[in-house]
């Protein structure tokens, strides 16, 4: 009995056109995000208007192929540019064209505003599908590498010494060009390049000083603010006023210098970014992904209920660690949003009375922490609270491991903090495309 194969035939051209339809299955990703690209408002990408130049790629078909690869794991132009030739999913939703890595690059960059759409759209299309309720919130943050060099990174008296230093070597060779003039030409080819280069690492320190002095005001800016929080909310806390004055400790990474060096657990300090995101405990789909440069996560807590989008209403119950004990935070949140905050507080640090004086009378402010940690130790401690903690190992946790794992996004590819927080959106929406779509394939 003689063996059969299937014929396998590379020479002879297909007879019929090719439908890509044909090739993608019916339960692949490419379907909701085309699905969910069209509900998106066209009036918020940036087009060129006038219609000069080469055709356009509509930007619904843009968003699209952005968002399958982050999902899949494609995060590079130039990947994703060769995703529209060798994959069959990405070259469907490319509509077998193939944009190449600059275009994809620059969409990228400028449509903030189309990115925050396409997240938006995707938590309306869950919440019609009924899969989105926002009920328990979890919040957590997590460290995220810049696209940055650690070893690029220095205090503000090596920003200047370095800054001396080429202004000495720059003087030296203006002077040796001046004597390689009365010479012959090759003799003097090097020192123009030499001058450039120099040049190009006075631009990035100079620009290192510049970024000093902004994270300085910010300093300023971030202590009024909290300041001015906790009277509001009439407790204590709040930073000291500061001066908007650059510490000789303070570091600034020369490529990235948004960035900052980040303490994690596992990996010691890291140059990148502090990426803070709230997660639906009984979806666990992310309802708000932002990103800042502090190493902590005290000052976060109201920012990141806030990018919470509003048509979803406000949250009934907020879930965070330990590392969001700000009572002022706290707080306004719980007066914001009505919402009850589950966050286990640090113990507090009392001051002692000098021997032979009498005990430090109680302020005002300070009784209303106190009442905040009163009444938040009785919520934690009843079964609800802790049926709500639970949550947070269960549903924002996991979505980081997720994204790093699964997905493999450690490392941002895009520079300076608005950048940043443009890709960690997508980075989200791509996140959610999976879920919702795998839930509806369940369902």
């Amino acid at each position: 009995m003689s063996v059969r194969f299937v014929n396998i035939d590379r020479e002879t051209p297909m007879l019929l056109p090719v439908d890509l339809r044909e090739w993608v299955r019916a339960d692949d990703l490419a379907h909701f995000i085309l699905e969910a690209m069209e509900g998106v408002q066209s009036d918020l990408a940036v087009i060129n208007v006038r219609g000069s130049g080469s055709e356009q790629y509509p930007p619904a078909m843009m968003m699209a192929l952005l968002l399958y690869c982050y999902a899949s794991g494609i995060f590079s132009s130039r990947r994703i540019e060769g995703a529209t030739h060798w994959h069959v999913s990405v070259r469907y939703l490319a509509g077998n064209t193939h944009p190449d890595h600059d275009t994809i690059a620059t969409f990228r960059r400028v449509n903030k505003e189309l990115v925050r759409g396409s997240f938006v759209r995707v938590l309306e299309l869950a919440r019609e599908m009924g899969l989105l309720r926002v009920g328990t919130v979890a919040v957590d943050g997590t460290k995220m590498w810049a696209n940055a060099a650690k070893g690029a990174t220095l205090k503000a008296a090596q920003v200047e010494e370095e800054l001396g230093f080429l202004q000495v070597e720059v003087e030296e060779l203006l002077t040796k060009a001046e004597a390689a003039d009365a010479q012959e030409p090759n003799e003097g080819d090097c020192l123009p390049r030499e001058l450039a280069d120099r040049a190009q690492r006075r631009a990035r320190l100079e620009a290192a000083r510049l970024a000093l002095e902004e994270k300085a005001q910010h300093r300023t800016r971030v202590a009024a603010k909290e300041r001015e929080r906790a009277q509001r909310e009439g407790c204590e806390g709040g930073r000291p006023a500061v001066e908007a004055k650059v510490r000789p400790s303070d570091q600034v990474n020369t490529t990235d210098p948004q960035s900052a060096l980040q303490p994690t657990a596992r990996e010691g300090f890291i140059q990148g970014y502090n990426a803070q995101t709230a997660v639906c405990a009984e979806s666990g789909l992310i309802v708000a992904a932002h990103v800042v440069s502090d190493t902590g996560d005290r000052r976060q807590l109201a920012p990141t209920i806030a990018a919470i989008p509003a048509q979803f209403g406000p949250p009934q119950a907020i879930v965070a660690d330990t590392g969001y004990d700000n009572t002022a935070h706290i707080l306004e949140v719980e007066r914001t949003t009505g919402a009850s905050v589950y966050c286990r507080l640090q113990s507090p640090k009392r001051k002692q009375s000098a021997p032979g004086r009498p005990a430090l009378r109680k302020s005002r402010r300070r009784q209303a922490p106190e009442q905040l940690r009163q009444r938040m130790n009785g919520r934690l401690q009843s079964a609800e609270g802790v049926r709500l903690y639970r949550l947070r190992k269960t549903s924002v946790e996991p979505v980081f491991g997720i994204i790093k794992s699964v997905l493999g996004f450690r490392r941002f590819g895009l520079r300076g903090l608005e950048k940043v927080n443009l890709e960690w959106q997508l980075v989200s929406a791509a996140f959610n495309c999976r879920r919702v779509a795998a839930r509806r394939l369940r369902h």
